[in-house]
């Protein structure tokens, strides 16, 4: 993605609309389904930030996808209190082999896609892993049966 910046047309952000940057984005990626460049651009002029830091806070932060991605996107946490707890590795092998998909792929139904990410914020309930904008906590293979099962049927 190129980003031609207009800095020069800026100023220096406000804090008020700075702390509006997360809920834009996430209300732009709501509405076309992932943050296109499109709707970066959209978002930048419409607080009147620069492109280049919209998209550094929208690649920043893991609940922005910058490609359309699939319905239920797992995140699975391999921070350092789920892989002490022993599920990061265990939850991400179980999930490539059920669902036959590589870390960053989507399945060939488009239903769903496997991360992984370094912090969920939910350390005293290690496992975790997030779909969309749901926690899973205590997580186990079993569990995640239960839970694409669910998903899947919907």
């Amino acid at each position: 993605m190129s980003c031609q910046v207009r800095d020069e047309q800026l100023q220096p952000p406000d804090p008020a609309v700075r702390s509006r940057l997360l809920s834009s984005l996430y209300a732009a990626q709501e509405r076309y389904g992932y943050l296109s460049e499109e709707a970066l651009r959209d978002v930048a002029d419409e607080l009147r930030l620069s492109l280049k830091d919209v998209y550094s806070t929208a690649t920043f932060y893991s609940l922005y996808h910058l490609r359309p991605s699939a319905r239920y996107v797992i995140l699975v946490c391999e921070g350092l209190s789920c892989h002490l707890a022993g599920g990061a590795e265990r939850l991400v092998d179980h999930i490539r082999r059920r669902l036959e998909i590589g870390v960053g792929q989507t399945t060939q139904d488009g239903l769903f896609g496997l991360e992984t990410v370094q912090c969920l914020a939910s350390c005293k309930s290690s496992p975790n892993l997030r779909i969309n904008d749901d926690l899973y906590r205590d997580m186990t293979p079993e569990k995640v049966d239960r839970l694409l099962e669910e998903l899947a049927g919907r």
